[in-house]
């Protein structure tokens, strides 16, 4: 990969917090190194097979994808469009807002390149104490070529809310690199969802970095269906105690897809509490790489974090990489991590088949029942917006005896 940017990919105006951040992210990424498989945090993916910098905006959208009713706020391309907005809620667009989003890491590449190249953001900031009752659905279109979106949501003291992004549209063209900020006040709650439904030709390259105040409740939910390369950074900093955060994550590749997810679960705080599971599965030629870091820092003491991945195999040439790692500084903590990487149990299979159910659609049901148990327990509006195209997907895969 290159390290100069594209000329077409440099946006300019906004207010002067917006301009500066771009002349320091341009400043910062020549200190970067561009994203290679020879980095850890890169390892296994195709990262190398294509010039991110290299990439064009697109002009036009290559289809009208549908756009859930439930859309408070659509990102066509480079228009923001704000719906009705619930009380206590307040949504604006990053070129007309005068407060300065700061919390993801510049260090970063990735970030630096979207900060670098953002015409403008998304913030959702909820009022403090207040409990917003329906989930609030931001809806992504992409266009053709490169994309770089940016949502920061801020969840005020004892205040409560669910956010969904949904990722539409794109094609073989498509580059799309978003970020997602999140910062929980003291006792606040959000429940947060990505589902990426793109082309499934585009690359997404998306970061999620959240920041849990004390007594603060972060509720993940991470899906990738579509995309030739979905991947997902997801770093989430428990910063005071009584700070929880669970993610929930899924995937499902087929043909030569690649599906990515790198977690990063820091406890910086005493009696803080993280839960991570992933469920994925992978046929054909596709290819799923989970990479997940649980870091127990000094004074994280009567901590508890839980990093679990299972993935199935359905095909002799699909394949799944699972690296855990905990890195752990304090003594009185409990840490738990745990892989599994295989077919589906035969014993369950020789069951429903011995029970009369066509050969053909055993393997179906069981995928479905594997999806099913990490599906209930994650919100009911992003499931329904997920089970749909999962559903879709299986019923189109070859039978499998």
């Amino acid at each position: 990969m290159s390290t100069s940017i594209s000329p077409e990919l440099l946006a300019s105006g906004g207010p002067a917090w917006l301009q500066q951040r771009r002349e320091s992210a341009r400043a910062m990424l020549e200190t970067l190194t561009p994203p290679s498989a020879s980095e850890e945090i890169w390892r296994y993916s195709p990262i190398d097979s294509r010039d991110v910098l290299a990439s064009r905006r697109g002009a036009d959208l290559v289809d009208s994808p549908e756009i859930p009713a439930s859309a408070m706020v659509t990102m066509r391309a480079e228009e923001i469009a704000l719906g009705v907005i619930p009380d206590g809620v307040v949504i604006e667009r990053f070129s007309e807002s005068d407060a300065t989003p700061v919390i993801a890491d510049i260090d970063d590449f990735l970030v630096a390149l979207n900060q670098s190249t953002l015409i403008d953001g998304v913030r959702v900031r909820v009022a403090r104490g207040h409990l917003v009752a329906a989930p609030m659905v931001i809806v992504h279109v992409l266009a053709a070529g490169f994309s770089a979106s940016r949502v920061s949501i801020d969840v005020a003291e004892g205040a409560a809310c669910e956010v969904i992004e949904v990722f539409l549209g794109g094609d073989e063209t498509t580059v799309s690199l978003p970020v997602t900020e999140i910062e929980l006040a003291n006792g606040a709650s959000l429940q947060h969802s990505a589902i990426q439904l793109l082309d499934g030709g585009a690359w997404h390259l998306a970061t999620i970095e959240a920041s849990v105040g004390q007594d603060a409740t972060l509720v993940q939910f991470i899906a990738g269906i579509g995309a030739a390369y979905d991947r997902c950074r997801n770093d989430v900093a428990l910063i005071a105690s009584g700070a929880s955060s669970t993610l929930r994550a899924t995937y499902h590749g087929q043909a030569k897809q690649v599906h990515d997810l790198r977690t990063n679960q820091d406890h910086r705080a005493p009696r803080t509490i993280s839960n991570m599971l992933c469920k994925g599965a992978v046929r054909d030629e596709s290819h799923s790489i989970y990479s997940g870091m649980i870091r127990m820092r000094h004074g994280a003491v009567r901590s508890d974090a839980v990093q679990t991945n299972h993935n199935l195999v359905l095909d002799e040439a699909a394949r799944a990489d699972s690296v855990p790692n905990l890195d752990i500084k304090e003594n009185d903590v409990r840490c738990a991590h745990g892989s599994t990487v295989g077919p589906l149990d035969e014993d369950q299979r020789f069951y429903l088949e011995a029970r009369g159910i066509d050969p053909e659609h055993v393997e179906t049901l069981l995928v479905q029942g594997f999806y099913a148990d990490l599906l209930s327990g994650v919100s009911t509006a992003a499931a329904e917006i997920v089970r749909p195209s999962l559903e879709a997907r299986l019923a189109k895969e070859r039978p499998h005896g």
